[in-house]
Formats: C-alpha cells, structure tokens, sequence
C-alpha cells in the first residue's frame, strides 16, 4: 500500500490517500472521494466506474470474453500497469530465456494466436490468390508452373535424400527438405516431388504467395516434411531465445504464403461446393488433387461453421500444425514433453497403426474446458509422408454451438453424456435421445463423419492424465483405448 501510496501522490498530492486511509478503504471503514478515486484509477489504468462495480461485474471484467471469435479463452492482463507495452519487452525475453523458448517459437504462437482469434478469416488472402488462380479448382502441376513462371520464378531440379533428426523432445524421424529459394527468383525442388504431385503443386504455389505478397529479394525460405516445427526448417539457424523482429516478420510471411497456397489450391467457393456435394468427407481430396492436409485445413476455412480445429501430428508429443478455432485444449504441446498425455484421443490412437484403416475413425469426445464438458467429433487419417514418416491429421468441431443454435440444451446434454461415460468406466454408446439431436445437427451442418461418430461409443479425453475425469483414472487404469 505504500507503493499504491506514493503512485498517487506523484499524480495528484491533493487527493493522494495516505497508507492508513488505504488499509481504511480496503477494509470498508471509508469510502474514497471521487477525485481520490480518479487518481486511484490512474495508477490502475482503469476507469473509475470499475472500482464501484459489484462483485459479478468485476468477476466479468477480468475475465475476458472473446465472444464469437476463436481460439482459446484469453486471460486478464491485470493490473494494467504491469501488463504496460515497457514492461511487456523487459519481461517476455527474460521468460523466453528462462524458459528455453526460442524467439521463433514464440512468433508462431503470436502468430497461431492471431489465426484462431480470427478463424481462419483472411480475406485479403483469399482475394490475392483468387486474382492469381481465377477461382479454378483441381489445379495441375503444368498450370502451378506457369503461374511460377508467370511470376518470374526459375525452377532447377535437385535431389536430396531424407535424413534422420532428433528434435529436441528426443523424437527420431525423417527429415525431407522439399524445396528452397534463393533470391532473387531461384526455386529449388526435389527430385522426389515428380512422385508427389500435390506436395509439388503445394511447393509451387507457397512460393508463388511470397512473389504475390512479399519481396523475394531478401527471401531465404526452406520448406521441409519431417518431424520439425516452421522454426526448426531453416538450415544453419542456431536456435535463440532472443526476440528478433526480422524472425518475427519471416515467420508472418510464412503464414501468409501457405494460407495464400491453399486458398489458391482450394478457392474458398468452388471448394465448399464440393464439400458440400461430399458431406465433408476426407476424401474428397482426391476430387481436389490436393493433399489431405491440404483440404482438410481448407475446410476450417471455408466451412460456414466456425468452430473447427485441425492436428497434423508425427507422433506423442510432437503436432506439425495446429489450428483451434474452436478452442480445444491440445492433447499435448510441442515445447516440453508431456508425460501424461491422454491415450483416448482420436489422434494419439491412430498414431499407433502403421498404415491407414480402412474404417472410419470418426470419434464423438467429452472434453472438460474449464470446469464444463464440450462435445466433440472428429475424424482422424493416417498418412504416409514423402520422407517415410507416419502422420496422423484430424479434423474436428466443437458440437455445442450447433446443438444451442437448434434451441437443444447443449449443456445440459454435455453433462448427461459425460456422466455416462463416468459410470461406464470412460466410454458409452450415446442414449437415443441424444442421438437423434447429434443427428439433427449432423444433417444440418452435411458433415458425414458426424454420423458415424453418433453409432460407435462416445469417449471421455481430458487434456492431461493428472485432470483425467475417468473413474478409475487414466494413468490407475488407462490404455485400454
């Protein structure tokens, strides 16, 4: 209080409350002036009328609600002045010091932050390559290469071998770099992209997005398929904790360009027809001549319904790409190895088969945010990657929103089906009344894989073992999934 005490009077000495008229206000013994409490809210960076907000009102302020944006729920940068643009940069390089953390790492997060806040709304990208490829879906590798040549780009053709790395979480895997530039307008590929098809017109049309949206003079870019993250890809880099603006604004153009590449692979109109023709089945990659990769991100953008979120993981504790729109907490982080992960979710079960099923694995999951149950259904793909690598991509959404849109009890239907699930040891087949609503949104929404998760056993996932809802717990009694 003394600190509190001598901010004031340094702002206004008139009406600057001494310590003790401060420990009298904290106990309700006074009640401040309206110009004592101006000052007050000065030092707080506050308006004043906060400070006279009821307790419920409070409890909202300081937890910030995003509304219908994405991405996970924010936190309260209170007080204000410790949460001021100075100290920000004194404090963010010494947590990434302590921490490990490199600067690059750190503007992805910014930066995968910004894109589930924003779910994937990038208009100004969408219209850049529309320009470029005129709203034509199932582009061929002739048609990316003349628009690389359109754009001044020459291509050379090299050949490199995959290699085994160890990333810093102690995962073994193949490492493939696929392409890279050299300015001012030299485009290396891999001679194993001619048996890859859509991982080259993927390639192409990256680099295709720098020309359109960046200088190349100064680009140095390495696109790479392996078991590395955007930060690790870049050859000869030593990885820093030190926060580099030039890192920062490489890492923003990277997003732009491969955000540029799939809205110019699957223009935004032409592709949610066909997955509306589809019932956003995962194959319909095919009819695209994309990756599933690929089209799967694509329809966390194109879909009319927002709450999507996406996993390309390599293995327990390493996701090559994450989206959450929705807000799902991960099944594990990529900085730190977890050692209790949740063998239950959709993607940590398929990383366990060697090559892809034939069967569906479409999966509807019960999911603790906060303190209440979500409904969530995903579905899961085994691929083969170009270096030789086992990958598992999912796409899922977040079934609450659509469920309350219909005028159903979302929440209450959450709690019902997690205390099944409870009392059946983790899993249960769905109840026929929460069937039929799951459907009725399954067909409102034309999202196939949404069915068949409805007919297999709805499944509890938590996103660490030690928060596990399962009675016997995961890590008494967990694996049998």
């Amino acid at each position: 209080m003394e600190d509190l005490s001598s901010r004031c009077i340094r702002i206004n000495p008139e009406y600057a409350p001494s310590v003790s008229y401060l420990s009298m206000i904290e106990r309700g013994k006074r009640v401040p002036s309206v110009e004592m409490l101006e000052v007050i809210a000065e030092v707080f960076q506050k308006d004043a009328k906060w400070f006279l907000d009821n307790e419920p009102e409070q409890s909202s302020e300081l937890t910030p609600d995003k509304g219908s944006r994405g991405g996970i729920s924010g936190m309260a940068l209170e007080p204000g002045f410790l949460f001021s643009n100075e100290i920000l940069q004194i404090a963010i390089p010494e947590m990434l010091s302590q921490t490990g953390i490199t600067g690059r790492q750190f503007a992805h997060l910014l930066i995968r932050a910004h894109q589930e806040n924003l779910q994937n709304h990038f208009p100004n990208l969408e219209r850049a390559a529309e320009d470029i490829g005129q709203k034509r879906l199932n582009l061929a590798v002739d048609d990316l290469l003349a628009m690389a040549k359109a754009q001044g780009l020459s291509i050379r053709w090299v050949k490199r071998p995959p290699k085994e790395v160890v990333d810093e979480l102690g995962n073994s895997a193949k490492q493939l770099v696929t392409s890279f530039f050299e300015p001012p307008g030299t485009l290396y590929l891999n001679e194993v992209l001619r048996q890859y098809p859509t991982r080259l017109k993927y390639d192409l049309a990256v680099y295709i997005g720098h020309k359109v949206l960046h200088s190349t003079d100064t680009l140095q870019s390495v696109l790479a398929i392996g078991n590395t993250q955007p930060w690790e890809e870049t050859p000869d880099s030593q990885p820093t904790s030190d926060l580099n603006a030039q890192d920062i604004l490489q890492a923003w153009r990277d997003f732009e360009s491969s955000f540029f590449a799939g809205a110019l692979l699957c223009p935004k109109v032409p592709f949610r027809q066909l997955l509306d023709r589809n019932g956003y089945e995962i194959d319909v990659h095919t009819k695209a001549g994309v990756s599933p990769s690929v089209a799967m991100r694509r329809m966390t953008v194109v879909s009319p319904y927002p709450h999507w979120h996406y996993f390309d993981a390599y293995g327990p504790g390493k996701l090559k790409a994450v989206y959450r729109g929705n807000g799902i907490p991960l099944p594990w982080g990529n900085m730190r190895k977890v050692n209790d992960p949740c063998q239950h979710w959709a993607v940590f079960r398929r990383l366990s088969e060697a090559h892809a099923s034939s069967q569906s694995s479409a999966q509807i999951s019960i999911l603790n945010v906060g303190d209440q149950p979500r409904i969530y259904c995903c579905e899961s793909v085994n691929v083969i990657d170009p270096a030789g690598n086992n990958r598992v991509l999912c796409a899922g959404i977040d079934l609450l929103p659509a469920l309350a849109a219909q005028g159903f009890a979302a929440d209450a239907i959450a709690q019902e089906l997690k205390a099944s699930c409870v009392k059946n040891g983790g899993s249960t087949a769905i109840p026929n009344p929460i069937k039929k609503e799951l459907r009725t949104v399954a067909k409102i929404l034309n999202i196939n894989w949404i069915e068949r998760g409805i007919d297999t056993e709805a499944r509890l996932i938590c996103s660490r073992g030690a928060v596990c809802p399962r009675k016997p717990s995961c890590y008494a009694g967990c694996g049998e999934g």
